[in-house]
């Protein structure tokens, strides 16, 4: 039998920059949210970890950008291999450490999988231009590696939120320094790294640094880090922004949501709850792409949320190592006092608590509000929880006009019997991403991702985009031979 690629012997109070080392910034206790008790402890990097780790990695890079694409590729294309081989083992990882279910934790390993294979492709795509120029002399446009690039990544999809940046970094010929959310070390950081040592990616140009503020904040300072792709709150994005941008930085931040799904009235009752519960309670609510936002035309109003309520009766919440569940926790005390406050000032500002907003340790059950109005948290704030937070609405304007308050615009849904009349209502969402007779929920390794407004700074990651996220513009020219000029 197969040696599975995750131990916590290796990992033990350590962090990996150039093999396995003691981290100078103390030690993490890395709790299990479903039982509330320490999973494993990690190394916490400190400024001195990040900036030995960031000047490894800038001496490293250079030969690897000197390699054929062919030979990155293969380094990629073996690393999607064991995310493939190992999933029975890589798999209780995930679900221990960031609370999800079975289900999604085979899909976030396929997924990752898929991500480090379109990297492998995207190695050996053409990546310049031949541009115009006077007889006599060759002018080039290149994408070429930008050296270093820092990853800073979040706990609720912690391994494909990391590996979709770090495989095109790494692709693009450049080194990587990922910093995962201290809660999912393992599985947004050290499971890369394994997979990657695995697969033969030279030592030097792969270091995960668990750690706090301290940590990313030195990433952002860093002279040897030329870009962070940051993914998180929009709150800490702006954080990261000001001071990555400050040392003149690339920046790729990709944030919140508050994502409307907008069910008309010519839509089916029962498929349209059913994209409403998975929009809303899927991983329990903690996606940035969650339907934060259930706007239903008031002729179906009655009929989906009847359905809604009884689909929240029969999805159970609870510890996804113990059995069938349909939710596991929440990822932490923290997040669980926030989702129950808003729950509790929001019905408290005159919603009504149809179902749920019961809870049994970190666990909460899914969650309908009905008579949601701006203004209220719900409403108005992302939640992070498993929250169907209900708004009614009579037409396609005031439709549009609810959709687009706030600050963030990530992804739209709109469930309806004419993709027609949902193509125009469409049109008047100011969303990165829009889903016709579909939920909030898609994302994959070949589509660019990204939103508008506070959800984003107008970059996109994955497919298409990621030559441009990963490397810049050089422009070179050749002239047969030198020749004078008038001085």
């Amino acid at each position: 039998m197969e040696a599975p690629l995750l131990s916590a012997d290796q990992w033990a109070e350590r962090l990996f920059s150039d093999g396995w080392r003691v981290a100078q910034g103390g030690v993490i206790e890395v709790l299990e949210p479903a039982t509330e008790t320490v999973l494993t402890c990690v190394g916490r990097a400190d400024r001195s970890d990040v900036a030995r780790a960031a000047a490894s990695a800038r001496a490293a890079q250079p030969a690897w950008a000197a390699l054929t694409a062919d030979a990155r590729q293969k380094v990629l294309l073996r690393a999607a291999d064991l995310l493939e081989q190992h999933t029975a083992d890589l798999a209780p990882w995930i679900m221990r450490e960031s609370g999800s279910v079975g289900g999604k934790a085979a899909v976030e390993l396929e997924h990752a999988a898929g991500f480090v294979r379109q990297a492998g492709v995207m190695a050996t795509e053409a990546a310049g231009l031949v541009l115009p120029a006077a007889p006599g002399k060759t002018s080039i446009a290149r994408r070429v590696p930008l050296g270093v690039v820092a990853v800073i990544s979040p706990f609720n999809f912690p391994l494909v939120l990391s590996i979709r940046a770090v495989a095109p970094a790494l692709a693009a010929g450049n080194a990587v320094v990922l910093k995962p959310d201290p809660r999912t070390p393992i599985s947004g950081g050290f499971l890369i790294a394994r997979v990657f040592e695995a697969a033969g990616l030279p030592e030097g140009l792969l270091h995960v640094l668990p750690g706090d503020a301290e940590a990313g904040d030195a990433l952002c300072r860093d002279p040897n880090i030329a870009m962070i792709a940051f993914t998180g709150s929009t709150g800490a994005g702006r954080k990261v922004g000001e001071v990555a941008g400050a040392h003149l930085k690339k920046v790729s931040l990709e944030l919140g949501g508050k994502n409307p799904l907008i069910i008309l009235d010519d839509a089916d009752p029962d498929v349209a709850a059913s994209n409403a519960a998975w929009g809303a309670w899927l991983h329990q609510g903690q996606i940035c792409m969650t339907a934060g936002r259930l706007l239903v035309q008031r002729g179906i109003h009655d009929a989906v949320v009847e359905r809604l309520v009884a689909k929240a009766a029969h999805l159970p919440a609870g510890d996804p190592m113990s059995g069938n569940v349909a939710l596991g926790p929440l990822i932490s005390r923290g997040q669980f006092e926030r989702v129950q406050a808003i729950v509790s000032d929001t019905v408290a500002a005159g919603a009504h608590l149809a179902a749920g907003g019961t809870y049994q340790g970190l666990c909460y059950a899914p969650t309908v509000l009905t008579g949601v109005t701006p203004g209220m948290r719900a409403f108005d704030e992302e939640i992070f929880g498993p929250v169907a937070a209900i708004t009614v609405f009579d037409d396609l304007d005031e439709a549009a006009h609810l959709a687009n308050l706030g600050e963030y615009g990530l992804a739209a849904g709109i469930i309806t019997g004419s993709v027609g009349r949902g193509m125009e209502l469409g049109k008047a969402l100011e969303v990165g991403h829009l889903h016709i007779n579909d939920a909030t929920l898609d994302a994959g390794p070949h589509a660019p991702f990204g939103g508008m407004k506070a959800s984003g700074n107008g970059t996109r990651i994955s497919g298409p985009a990621n030559l441009d996220e990963f490397t810049t513009w050089r422009w070179e020219t050749v002239k047969v031979a030198a020749t004078a000029y008038p001085f």
